[in-house]
């Protein structure tokens, strides 16, 4: 793929992943094994409250294809098929889930050294159209994305973002639900690994007047360890520790509360991720 802007969903990832990723509520542990014919298995196990799930998924990679097979508890096949390269600079991704046909999906997506684009349309009747554009460079990128209802003939949703990007920084700026909602959030990385970062995000809801604020960041404790924060305005404080307990595994410890309520429970969960 072309060294381009990267598509929409790319403006303010970065960002939103360090307040968000790794931050669990829940018990998980998911064990991975590799064959000899290239074939990658992972078993998992979820616990959330009174309630236990889990899966097996198989993933396999055959030159510029991918296949992922995933069965769980609730007798339900998740297919993936994703195509590198069909035409020049472009990826071709077919998903299908078994009984529920209509959550079917076919995407394609382009990448040029100045635009990407992507169209997913769903497998039914009446589908949901998504199209997305980015313009720009890897540096400065301006884009959006809309959601069409072909059933109902109207646009389900429409979003505008515009980021700036540099070797120990990143900006965005984000125009979200219909116009309702405006996010700016800013990312700087204090270490040349990009371990260690600082990052802020303000959010305004226009129809309530209501702003949220929140500041977090991360800490490479070691080459292992990384520690994480974040705080909002609300008084809602999450903390998370993650581990490289050998090469490959991740022993992750999460846990949220509400400063402002300290008689509510807090949040607690831990994910223990095992790979050879």
């Amino acid at each position: 793929m072309s060294k381009g802007p990267g598509l929409f969903s790319e403006i303010g990832k970065k960002a939103r992943d360090l307040l968000t990723k790794d931050y669990i509520s829940d018990q998980k542990l998911s064990i991975s094994t590799y064959s000899d014919t290239g074939v990658a298995l992972t078993s998992t196990a979820v616990k959330k409250g009174g309630l236990s799930t889990g899966d097996v998924g198989a993933q396999y990679k055959y030159k510029n294809t991918l296949i992922d097979v995933k069965v769980d508890t609730a007798s339900n096949i998740s297919t993936t098929l994703t195509l590198n390269d069909i035409a020049p600079s472009t990826k071709t991704i077919a998903s299908l889930k078994f009984p529920d046909y209509s959550s079917g999906k076919l995407e394609v997506q382009y990448y040029h050294h100045h635009a990407a684009f992507s169209t997913a349309v769903g497998l039914k009747q009446s589908p949901v159209v998504d199209l997305s554009v980015t313009l720009g460079t890897p540096t400065f990128a301006i884009g959006a994305e809309a959601s069409y209802e072909t059933a109902e003939g109207k646009l389900a949703k429409y979003t505008a973002g515009i980021s700036v990007t540099k070797p120990d920084s990143c900006a965005a700026i984000i125009l979200g639900d219909k116009g309702d909602t405006i996010k700016a959030s800013y990312i700087h990385h204090l270490d040349e690994l990009k371990k260690s970062a600082a990052v802020g995000e303000i959010t305004r809801r226009f129809s309530t007047n209501e702003n949220t604020f929140t500041v977090g960041g991360s800490y490479a404790v070691d080459n292992l360890t990384i520690v994480k924060l974040k705080l909002n305005n609300h008084g809602n404080l999450g903390a998370l520790l993650q581990h490289e307990l050998i090469p490959k595994s991740l022993l992750t410890i999460s846990s949220e509360f509400d400063t402002k309520a300290l008689e509510k429970t807090p949040k607690f969960g831990v994910a223990l991720a095992l790979k050879p």
